[in-house]
């Protein structure tokens, strides 16, 4: 059995301008998705535990939005990564099993 609580931890981040404030929270969403798969196909497994970080400012002066998440996450292994999703503390989150078939379905079609 693998321990994980005692792994060194790694910040995932991206930064970056939001221009119109309707689309923050779809935004936002969006961004912690594609961070989650960036982490994924890097062998990293989110840290539930530990909240992604949101900032956002706002600039007056160019009316937009410039934000800052962070997402952290450590190393299981690209494979195991695969089928993890997410460690709360030393608990491992698998990935539930319907999602398990679609993936093992779409990877024996290629």
């Amino acid at each position: 059995m693998d321990t994980y609580h005692h792994k060194p931890i790694k910040r995932f981040g991206i930064d970056g301008v939001i221009y119109d404030d309707s689309s923050i929270a779809r935004l936002r969403y969006e961004y912690e998705r594609l961070l989650r798969s960036e982490m994924r196909l890097s062998g990293y497994a989110i840290r539930l535990d530990i909240e992604p970080d949101f900032t956002i400012e706002y600039n007056s002066k160019s009316e937009n939005f410039t934000f800052k998440l962070s997402l952290h996450g450590i190393y299981v292994g690209k494979k195991k990564s695969e089928w993890i999703e997410g460690i709360d503390g030393t608990t491992v989150i698998h990935t539930p099993q319907s999602r398990l078939n679609v993936f093992s379905q779409e990877a024996a079609s290629q």
